[in-house]
């Protein structure tokens, strides 16, 4: 909705919901629908994260968790970098910084690194995992974002974590804790045949 829209936005959604607070609509619909011409060379390329730390960032993603870096690009006029990552074999990133871009371009499911100049010099956490987290509010109370996690399928929960935990990675939730077994946060693991999950 536009911005000053969240009257409007509280009528539309108090229209569309059940008595009982669910949505009255039929999710399945969207698994059917054709899809339009217009869009079918739209990729879903990237989610864009903020990080502290780029170096650290890109241990997780890529010694943790098997990534390889497909781009980078330097902004020193505007105080950012920003470096992309994927599950990719490094047999197809090319040498050039343009050849790059055009395969990190149409390679679905990047994740894009952002490092603000600075914030590597900050006390503390710096970004908001979205996730009843009171990184960066004022008033110091959790704030429920938007963000929820980005999802990762393994083999097996348990050995993925317990790889993490040798390589010394900080865990939200363990995989059996919790009513939701990690649903919701930061980094969340899938076993390929089962919903169960866990966080890292």
């Amino acid at each position: 909705f536009p911005r000053g829209g969240g009257a409007l936005a509280r009528r539309v959604l108090a229209a569309s919901m059940a008595t009982d607070g669910s949505f009255d609509f039929d999710a399945s619909s969207y698994m059917t629908k054709e899809r339009d011409d217009a869009t079918k060379d739209y990729v879903m390329q990237q989610v864009m994260v903020r990080v502290k730390d780029p170096k650290a960032s890109l241990d997780f993603y890529c010694k943790t968790l098997g990534f390889n870096l497909i781009m980078y690009r330097e902004f020193p006029q505007w105080e950012f970098n920003v470096y992309f990552v994927a599950p990719i074999d490094p047999a197809l990133i090319p040498g050039t910084p343009e050849e790059q871009w055009q395969v990190c371009m149409n390679t679905p499911g990047c994740v894009e690194l952002t490092w603000n100049y600075g914030s590597e010099t900050e006390e503390g956490r710096v970004y908001n995992t979205g996730n009843s987290d009171a990184t960066g509010s004022s008033d110091g109370e959790k704030v429920r974002g938007g963000f929820g996690h980005l999802g990762i399928t393994v083999p097996d929960v348990y050995e993925a974590c317990q790889r993490f935990q040798d390589l010394g990675c900080e865990f939200s939730k363990t995989p059996n804790s919790g009513g939701m077994k990690g649903l919701g946060e930061s980094i969340v693991l899938y076993r390929a045949t089962t919903a169960a999950t866990t966080t890292a």
